[in-house]
């Protein structure tokens, strides 16, 4: 183990929370934490709109992609962090689990999604002080 946290952010379709979730952490930890992402149930593309949003705080995650959730990313992860994909996010025993409640931002213009984008800020900004990252 090198000490460094490894953090997965899980929602069902991974296009919208979970990589804006995963996008800032990395940026806002500068390699103090390992960052990954999946959804239970991956969609075929990113949310536009999610990608719009992230852009204009100068995030582009064009080029990421929804991955699909796997016991491989699971068990590597110090924490999962699920965002609305209650039974179809499967728990392990011995991972530390967080539920971030927040709104789905599918169909959602750009305007409705930068609050979205705006609460996982804070919460990625509250998390990086607890881990002392």
């Amino acid at each position: 183990m090198d000490g460094v946290p490894e953090v997965l952010f899980v929602c069902t379709h991974n296009a919208g929370r979970s990589q804006m979730a995963a996008a800032l952490l990395s940026q806002q930890a500068a390699g103090r934490v390992r960052v990954s992402s999946a959804g239970s149930e991956p969609a075929s593309e990113l949310n536009p709109a999610v990608v719009q949003a992230m852009a204009e705080i100068g995030l582009d995650i064009s080029a990421e992609f929804p991955k699909l959730l796997d016991t491989r990313k699971v068990q590597a992860a110090d924490i999962v962090i699920t965002m609305g994909c209650g039974d179809t996010c499967p728990v392990y025993p011995g991972k530390r689990y967080l539920d971030w409640d927040l709104p789905d931002p599918a169909g959602l213009p750009v305007e409705q999604v930068r609050p979205i984008r705006d609460q996982i800020s804070a919460r990625v900004r509250a998390l990086i002080s607890e881990l002392g990252a």
